[in-house]
């Protein structure tokens, strides 16, 4: 893997989360009118269309005959329940905290390793995890008087998409980005299909909490300016998944997986303009240990990985 591979792997990574970060702030700004999944229907058949486009470009529509037709459907199933468990908890939480909250996904990952991939992870990545635990009980007040059960969604979506990249180094290189985004966008449009089915009338409305009153109202025709943003978070989320995808292809995991940190002082920077929310002092202090730890993880693998190959060469 060469220093030009990485260069545009960190430029995909980067443009990619700037673009899911808006998204998510749009999504936010939309959830006190429409329902999740008629945002996520209109926003999915716009990706369809362009990550079709993007196959065409990248070799044609042969590249969608698959081998691994299962593992791409059980990568959409999660990222569908990673999207949904993090929106509905946007609904009803500052933007901040739950991005904070999502960030512990990579240490979900690092912990994960061992049992399902088989990798050794050392006391060091342990107690960094545990450090980034420790900010998710800050940052979701749990023990306190604030504690909302609805902080679990974050973490909950965190849990699925670690199972999601933990699913995409299986996959490897086999398929392109632009596949892996199609397959994506296919789950999301049965998934979202079906919720407007079942649920598109609003006789589901009043179950559960005001998090569910996001997903379960009825669907309403939107003006226009509200369908041009939902147009819009269709081309973000088509773009985002892309780059995201080609980010982890071309180059390593762990040089790409840090920059996806940029989201967190982004999340700040929209809660602060757009709703004047500002992180409470044990919030940020959460966020910081979230972050640091995720980093270290990183680092540290960085550092085992240039072990190991100093090792192969000498053999």
């Amino acid at each position: 893997m060469n220093h030009t591979n990485h260069t545009f792997g960190i430029s995909c990574a980067v443009t990619g989360v700037v673009a899911m970060s808006i998204m998510d702030a749009v999504i936010k700004w939309l959830s006190d009118g429409y329902p999740l999944h008629e945002i996520v229907l209109v926003r999915t058949l716009v990706a369809i269309v362009l990550t079709g486009v993007m196959v065409h470009f990248e070799g044609g529509l042969g590249l969608l005959k698959t081998s691994r037709p299962g593992l791409h459907l059980s990568r959409g199933v999660l990222v569908a329940i990673a999207n949904m468990s993090f929106y509905l908890s946007l609904a009803v939480m500052p933007i901040a905290q739950a991005s904070g909250l999502f960030f512990i996904a990579p240490l979900i990952i690092t912990g994960l390793s061992g049992p399902m991939l088989g990798e050794r992870v050392g006391w060091r990545r342990w107690v960094a995890i545990a450090i980034g635990f420790l900010g998710v009980i800050l940052i979701s007040g749990v023990g306190t008087g604030v504690f909302n059960a609805v902080a679990f969604l974050p973490v909950v979506a965190a849990l699925a998409y670690a199972l999601v990249q933990i699913l995409a180094r299986k996959i490897g290189n086999t398929d392109k980005a632009s596949v892996m985004s199609f397959y994506i966008s296919i789950v999301f449009l049965f998934i979202s299909g079906a919720f407007w089915l079942v649920a598109g009338n609003g006789e589901y409305l009043g179950v559960g909490g005001e998090s569910l009153t996001f997903l379960l109202r009825p669907w309403v025709m939107p003006n226009n300016n509200d369908l041009t943003l939902m147009l819009i978070c269709g081309v973000l989320v088509a773009a985002a998944g892309y780059l995201l995808n080609q980010a982890y292809r071309i180059s390593m995991a762990n040089v790409i997986a840090p920059f996806e940190y940029v989201a967190l002082p982004l999340a700040i920077l929209w809660g602060w303009l757009f709703w004047h929310e500002m992180p409470s002092p044990q919030t940020f202090i959460g966020i910081l240990l979230i972050g640091c730890a995720g980093l270290y993880v990183f680092i540290r693998e960085r550092m085992i990985m240039a072990r190991m190959g100093e090792s192969a060469s000498k053999v």
